[in-house]
C-alpha cells in the first residue's frame, strides 16, 4: 500500500497520468490560479536574468577598468599634480 502510494505522488509530482479504475489514463487537474502564478513566475524569472547578465555586463567593464595599466598611470600622475599644488 505504500509503494502504491508512493508511486502515485510520483507520477503526481512528474506530470505522469494516473491510472482511473477502469485503466484509463487520468492528468492531474491544473486550476487557472496555478496556472497564473507560473506564468508570473516565469516573467519575473526573465526579468531577473536579463537583470543578471547587465550586472555581469557593468562588472566586466569595472574590471577592465580597474586592471588597465593605463588607469594606474592616471591616478600616479593625477596624484603627481595634487602634490605639486
Amino acid at each position: 500500500m505504500i509503494g502504491w502510494m508512493f508511486t502515485t505522488w510520483l507520477r503526481i509530482k512528474n506530470g505522469y497520468p494516473l491510472d482511473g479504475a477502469w485503466g484509463q489514463a487520468v492528468y492531474p487537474k491544473t486550476d487557472q490560479e496555478m496556472a497564473e502564478r507560473i506564468k508570473l513566475i516565469s516573467q519575473e524569472n526573465a526579468q531577473l536574468r536579463a537583470e543578471l547578465g547587465s550586472v555581469k555586463d557593468r562588472l566586466a567593464n569595472v574590471e577592465r577598468i580597474v586592471t588597465d595599466s593605463s588607469h594606474a598611470l592616471d591616478r600616479e600622475i593625477e596624484s603627481l599634480r595634487i602634490a605639486k599644488n
